[in-house]
């Protein structure tokens, strides 16, 4: 099957990391305000909102996801996320629970930083008033790079004689180092073309080696910053300061426990929530919705006055979403029908010569820009690839293994021959 993409949350503690994982997925993630409320890394499902084709064509009451769900032709769909132990000044050499918190990042695929935006925890963790969140952005990077610039230089002399004496090239000599990232030799690759670097291995000194990581820790650990807690007082400054610093293309302004609130108060049937908006629906009587206690009440007009009205949302889902654009994921739709775009209920999403099931666009993949067709397809049918007679999109225009799915051909159906002719 195609691969599953994995969003870390990291941070340091008390930031916010588990209620983000809470506001976005089915987990529980234990929440205090504490250091090290999350010891051992929490798992959970998130779901990415995207538009789904049935709206495009209409369909949309016949809209039937086997994973996520369809609302009127948003479509949600599936992500892995997990939260990480905290990070504190000193992780890479030890401190806090460094060590383990760099080793929970290498399955990640993409790192969300989950910043404390309004200054009330120090570098630790802890309590306080006035801290600048600017710091906490600076140092992760540092100790996400000196964990594995440490790593790489302290057997640098036994890589550079095994590199002369195997007459590899650079980017094989490297991949062997930082396969333990979950890097392959592509990956290590374009992060050698990304720093620019030409000279020989064996001619490299610290800055150097320096300079390559800074290159890779970009390819394989692509970051977008989540600056949480927005509805306190000193986030508005310390938010601009931030977006004035940094890349603002990669920064997104969230309150995860207001999402939290939100959605507790959805599944408790008090409010319909239309997720990502600022809208929700009170009690009256058009619908089943239950009448809010008072308490309840004055602190859902707080998070309306202090969150949506003034940003128009939570943040989180726009965090997914930049997420997933990040890592260049592209939602395909294969169909057992390119005319119905129905499925069929054989050993796979797009099984030939059995009854089609009821429902469109059941089966939803998220796959890396630069995907072939030929390859989803070794993907999804494995040893029946052999079987297959060609590959069509919409408009039965037929497509060619090697070429890669887009946007505009993601709704895919691929013809199998009977294995017994």
């Amino acid at each position: 099957m195609p691969k599953e993409f994995l969003v870390a949350c990291v941070g340091k503690p008390s930031a916010g990391k588990s209620s983000f994982l809470n506001a976005v997925s089915d987990a529980a993630a234990k929440v205090g305000n504490y250091p090290f409320t999350t010891i051992k890394p929490n798992h959970g499902v998130a779901f990415v909102p995207i538009d789904c084709p049935c709206k495009r064509f209409n369909k949309q009451d016949l809209c039937a996801p086997k994973h996520g769900r369809c609302v009127d032709g948003t479509r949600f769909v599936p992500l892995q996320i997990m939260d990480v132990a905290g990070l504190v000044p000193g992780a890479s050499r030890g401190e806090g629970l460094g060590n383990q918190f760099l080793d929970d990042l290498r399955t990640a695929d993409l790192l969300i930083h989950v910043v404390d935006a309004s200054g009330t925890t120090d570098a630790a963790g802890k309590v306080t008033l006035g801290y600048d969140p600017i710091n906490d952005i600076d140092w992760l990077r540092d100790e996400i790079h000196s964990w594995i610039f440490n790593n790489l230089w302290k057997k640098w002399p036994n890589i550079m004689r095994r590199h002369v004496a195997a007459a590899q090239s650079t980017a094989e000599t490297l991949s062997l180092q930082f396969s333990g990232y979950g890097a392959n030799l592509a990956c290590v690759q374009r992060a050698l073309d990304r720093s620019g670097i030409k000279d020989n291995l064996d001619t490299w000194d610290e800055d150097t080696i320096k300079k390559v990581v800074d290159a890779f820790l970009d390819e394989r650990f692509p970051t977008i910053i989540a600056l949480n807690k927005i509805d306190l007082p000193d986030s508005d400054k310390n938010v601009d300061k931030i977006f004035r610093k940094y890349d603002a293309s990669k920064i997104v302004l969230t309150s995860a426990l207001a999402e939290v609130f939100l959605r507790k108060l959805h599944s408790q049937g008090f409010i319909h929530y239309h997720e990502g908006t600022e809208f929700f629906d009170l009690a009256d009587e058009t619908n089943k919705l239950k009448p809010l206690p008072e308490t309840t009440q004055a602190r859902l007009e707080k998070v309306q006055d202090l969150v949506l009205f003034r940003y128009g949302n939570t943040g989180v889902q726009a965090a997914l979403k930049l997420a997933m654009d990040t890592l260049e994921l592209i939602p395909t739709f294969p169909v057992r029908n390119i005319n119905s775009f129905g499925d069929g209920s054989g050993s796979g999403p797009m099984a030939s010569g059995v009854k089609e099931k009821a429902g469109v666009f059941r089966d939803c993949l998220l796959v890396k820009k630069g995907t072939t067709v030929g390859g989803l397809m070794a993907d999804l049918l494995g040893e029946s690839k052999k079987f297959c007679q060609y590959t069509e999109t919409v408009g039965g225009i037929r497509l060619g293994e090697d070429e890669q799915i887009t946007s505009a051909n993601s709704i895919l159906s691929f013809k199998l021959k009977d294995s017994n002719s």
